[in-house]
């Protein structure tokens, strides 16, 4: 007979809670009968970024409707893609077409990442797993200590390095699949579902933590090297506490961004922990950014533009409010995002306009942050489709819901939906502890 102290009871079903509020997407959605805050609906744009779909397919059977962290993968001219099923295939990047595609009984949860020969994936029973890129054959696997819901990192000294959902962080040889090391963080009692990838840079390894720390480990034996609070939970309840940073950090030369969910977006100096700006911004879905500018997804679905030297808002785009948006994709003088609906949206950098927008599929969400290689975007929603669409300027057309083209069908948001940025509150800079 399995028993179980109180305190571990009452941690287990809060964790229990956390995986049902994840399910429901953000927070303001929860709700019985009726969502107290529904998606926005989109309205006419006057489109002058033309979307063209070059390809399409159902590839794979998706994720069944679960909140994984399967994204699409490119190198040497293939997109690498899994499903929660089990399903692991290769196409060719230029026409879609599989060149390789593996059935397992395995349950795919985080990842691909592919690097050279090798391709390695997490499942939702804690298992990491090697395959040839060139043919999908299985190389090796290994069991962890919990799921992996994020993308697992291979390095150029032949390491993978993962962080699983109960906050382990492993270095494992990607040879072999033998554990180099492993280091374990306390997890608070109530987190959301997810975890952020692992960053790999000339400073170390970054991660974000689900107690709002960003953390540096030595690759060679995971000894933490700094680690920082980006947010220090506070409040009385334990939802109000929630401090998870799940969002991937960016990194641009020696500064990382990174943003928590119910706090903070930061900009740290990766070589020795040093806050360099502080802004209040709840930043859960993600964040793109190069040296002119910073692009924010926040927990409500809104857009930001920021400047990286200080995280001053330049602009908001409201018009995708609980819509469900993904983490932003620059693409030249572009960002690009995918909806629950499985639209992308296109939005100008200078002032976050809406100005594109197409529909991949009616039956997906997309999730999983746009693929960017040169002018060309690839896209994977959650009912297994893949795309691919190329950027290019179009004559200026007003697209109402019913579009002019099948692939608009569905689509639009009137021209700008631009509201004046506020600038959240600041905290002056801070060294790590």
């Amino acid at each position: 007979m399995v028993t179980q102290s109180k305190a571990g009871a009452a941690r287990l079903g809060v964790m229990l809670l956390a995986g049902l509020l994840s399910g429901c997407g953000m927070f303001p959605w929860l709700g019985a009968d009726k969502d107290p805050t529904p998606p926005t609906k989109l309205t006419e744009i006057v489109q002058t970024a033309g979307l063209t779909t070059l390809w399409s397919a159902r590839v794979t059977r998706g994720t069944a409707g679960r909140r994984l962290y399967l994204v699409p993968m490119v190198a040497a001219d293939r997109l690498y893609v899994a499903d929660s099923r089990g399903r692991l295939v290769a196409v060719a990047a230029d026409s879609g077409r599989v060149l390789w595609e593996r059935d397992t009984d395995l349950q795919f949860s985080g990842g691909p990442d592919v690097k050279g020969d090798r391709l390695v994936i997490g499942t939702s029973r804690g298992e990491l797993l090697a395959f040839s890129s060139s043919d999908g054959k299985e190389l090796w696997r290994t069991q962890l200590g919990s799921e992996v819901l994020s993308v697992p990192r291979l390095t150029d000294t032949a390491q993978v390095i993962v962080h699983t959902l109960d906050d382990s962080v492993y270095g494992i040889d990607a040879n072999t699949g033998a554990q180099q090391w492993r280091v374990n963080y306390p997890a608070p009692v109530l987190t959301l579902r997810g975890s952020s990838s692992p960053v790999i840079t000339s400073a170390g390894i970054l991660v974000g933590l689900s107690g709002g720390k960003l953390v540096n480990l030595d690759p060679a034996d995971g000894t933490p090297l700094w680690e920082v609070a980006i947010t220090r939970p506070s409040g009385r309840s334990e939802l109000s506490r929630i401090a998870d940073i799940d969002a991937d950090p960016v990194v641009i030369g020696t500064i990382a961004f990174v943003g928590s969910y119910n706090g903070d977006l930061a900009a740290v100096d990766i070589t020795t922990g040093t806050v360099i700006w502080r802004r209040e911004l709840s930043a859960h879905a993600g964040l793109a950014a190069d040296a002119s500018d910073l692009f924010v997804t926040d927990s409500s679905d809104q857009i930001w533009g920021a400047d990286p030297s200080d995280g001053a808002g330049r602009w908001r785009q409201e018009g995708l409010r609980y819509r469900q948006v993904t983490a932003p994709a620059l693409v030249g003088n572009l960002i690009a995002v995918g909806d629950l609906d499985g639209y992308v949206h296109l939005l100008t950098r200078t002032d976050g306009r809406l100005v594109g927008r197409t529909r991949i599929t009616g039956k997906g969400a997309i999730t999983a942050r746009p693929l960017v290689v040169g002018n060309r975007l690839y896209v994977y929603a959650d009912d297994g489709t893949l795309a691919a669409l190329s950027i290019g300027g179009a004559p200026a057309a007003t697209l109402g819901l019913r579009g002019s083209a099948p692939a608009d069908a569905g689509a639009a948001s009137r021209d700008v939906d631009t509201a004046p940025a506020d600038s959240p509150g600041s905290a002056p800079p801070e060294s790590s502890p």
